[in-house]
């Protein structure tokens, strides 16, 4: 969740007006307060990458949070625009770029998504509040299609308790096949105890194998009054429901939920005010599509993952979504 639905000019929601169409948004917090909400949310996901994937962890989350604040900060410049890095919305897309980074990940490359999610997707489209779909997930496609053996490079942590690093020749040849890889193999023999993958220790990127840590952030930010629960809910059950309609066993099901992005994006993408619905009919619609599109992709494409595709592809149909859904303000021509 990184953007907030409010223009970039440092005002509170209260300050600003939508008049032309219902309903109307008011309420006392600040792009800033809200975004230090989402961080503070994250802070369990991060703790457990170090946690399970060490040192690496913290290196991927520097370099794609300097990525992202001092590529906002130059480019506001040179566009002579009001600086806005203390709205922490940089920050905020810099950790989940890094999140959906495995740890075996080139620095460099992890540099170049965020120099992406910032420049291209944010800054290009008019700043905050104005990017038409997610700029870590947007980040995270990109990089998907540039190098995809790298993004897709997973290591245990079983293994790296053992010594053995990404700087480490005996790493060569030793990629750690993910639940959903090994659910698409059919060979579930060699699935992990669900109670690993609630805690973490299972290979995947470092931001979302802990189960546990997401649902923490879950529940903070729902209480915090940042998101609701129905996008991340509805995603989630509408994705159980669909992969058992496709063919997947009931038994399998709760690995296909813990497994993956999807906790992940359903909670702290699926949820950004920028890029999803208005209005809660519309949010209704726009799980509903990411959790039938996670499924079908899941199930059926190349890749056994989809979160991204699914959410990006819903961010692009938000408007119509909107177009179809919202009320039209009093007295306005139909």
């Amino acid at each position: 969740m990184e953007n907030n639905k409010i223009n970039k000019d440092p005002m509170t929601v209260n300050e600003a007006r939508f008049v032309s169409l219902a309903p109307h948004i008011r309420s006392n917090d600040t792009v800033r307060k809200i975004m230090l909400d989402v961080i503070i949310a994250l802070v369990p996901a991060m703790i457990a990458s170090v946690y399970f994937f060490g040192t690496r962890a913290i290196a991927l989350l520097a370099v794609c949070i300097g990525a992202c604040v001092f590529t906002e900060l130059i480019t506001q410049k040179c566009l002579k625009k009001t600086v806005q890095i203390a709205d922490l919305s940089a920050v905020v897309t810099g950790i989940l770029i890094a999140l959906n980074m495995p740890e075996s990940f080139p620095l460099w490359m992890a540099a170049f998504g965020s120099v992406f999610a910032i420049l291209v997707v944010k800054e290009c489209f008019g700043g905050i509040g104005f990017n038409f779909m997610n700029p870590a997930l947007a980040a995270r496609l990109v990089l998907m299609t540039s190098w995809p053996k790298q993004i897709t490079d997973y290591i245990s942590p079983e293994i790296l308790k053992q010594g053995i690093t990404t700087s480490s020749a005996a790493v060569d040849g030793i990629s750690f096949a993910t639940p959903l890889q090994i659910i698409a193999s059919g060979d579930i023999t060699n699935l992990p105890s669900l109670g690993d993958m609630f805690m973490g220790n299972i290979g995947g990127v470092i931001g979302e194998t802990s189960a546990i840590a997401l649902l923490i952030g879950f529940v903070y930010l729902v209480a915090r009054k940042v998101i609701t629960w129905e996008i991340p809910v509805i995603y989630v059950a509408t994705t159980a429901v669909c992969l058992f309609v496709l063919g997947i066993p009931m038994e399998l099901i709760p690995y296909e939920l813990l497994a993956g992005g999807l906790l992940l994006g359903a909670i702290f993408m699926a949820t950004d005010y920028t890029t999803n619905p208005i209005n809660k009919k519309g949010r209704f619609i726009f799980a509903l599509g990411c959790g039938i599109l996670t499924a079908v992709i899941r199930v059926k494409a190349s890749l056994p993952e989809g979160v991204s595709y699914a959410i990006c592809l819903m961010n692009l149909a938000t408007p119509l979504i909107d177009k179809l859904t919202v009320s039209s303000a009093y007295g306005e021509a139909k």
